[in-house]
């Protein structure tokens, strides 16, 4: 499978750079900076915090699909993920390339946007402590990153590309299991964190699965 992976060298996009190189895959990696690639694979440099849709044509055409791990790290680069989205999508029309999945987390389910002014105060599978104390401080502390990830879901599905939301919890750096739970649009009972390296492979894993287009998927071990 050709496939254009963009934050290649953030934390789950190395792992999603490594698990389908390891897979055979065909790979362009669509990084700031080249040098820090952990493969040698096709590298298109752009600038995702001001991505131009026609810098990243030649990244994503011809694609099976595109993995995005692109996000804000901190509120200061809150903005990243719903800009750089929407720059992806547009990148993707003008080729024509349909597929993508990308990475958000779990708290946007309860996160208000434009598209989605009044969420559900609660996700349905999360249990008495994270509704009551861990998701409030969380969505607290973390209030600019999480709106930017909410803005980006309202990207994808005003999109009309067949799109793929993942949202971990706590991430970690553990190696993979491929015991991950799942489920469909919505987090898991007691389900606090989860490896880089399992959402990485949960990335690949929806390729092969119609049924996960147009929907978002919580991801917890």
């Amino acid at each position: 499978m050709k496939l254009t992976i963009v934050a290649a060298t953030g934390g789950i996009g190395r792992q999603a750079l490594e698990q389908a190189v390891a897979a055979g895959h065909d790979v362009t990696a669509v990084v700031r900076n080249p040098g820090n690639l952990s493969r040698a694979v096709r590298a298109v440099a752009v600038d995702l915090a001001a991505a131009d849709p026609a810098a990243l044509e030649p990244a994503v055409a011809g694609a099976d699909a595109v993995l995005s791990g692109l996000g804000p790290r901190s509120s200061a680069e809150a903005g990243v993920a719903s800009r750089g989205t929407r720059a992806i999508v547009a990148a993707m029309r003008a080729t024509g390339v349909r597929r993508i999945v990308v990475v958000s987390a779990a708290p946007i389910s309860t996160v208000p946007a434009p598209g989605r002014p009044k969420p559900p105060r609660h996700d349905p599978g999360d249990g008495f402590l994270m509704r009551n104390l861990l998701s409030p401080l969380t969505k607290a502390a973390l209030r600019k990153p999480y709106a930017d990830l909410a803005l980006m879901e309202d990207v994808l599905r005003d999109s009309g590309l067949d799109w793929t939301v993942l949202r971990p919890p706590r991430l970690t750096d553990k190696p993979p299991t491929g015991t991950y739970r799942t489920a469909y649009g919505q987090n898991l009972r007691r389900g606090l964190l989860v490896s880089r390296a399992d959402v990485a492979h949960l990335m690949l894993r929806v390729l092969e699965q119609p049924e996960t287009i147009k929907q978002t998927i919580g991801i917890a071990n």
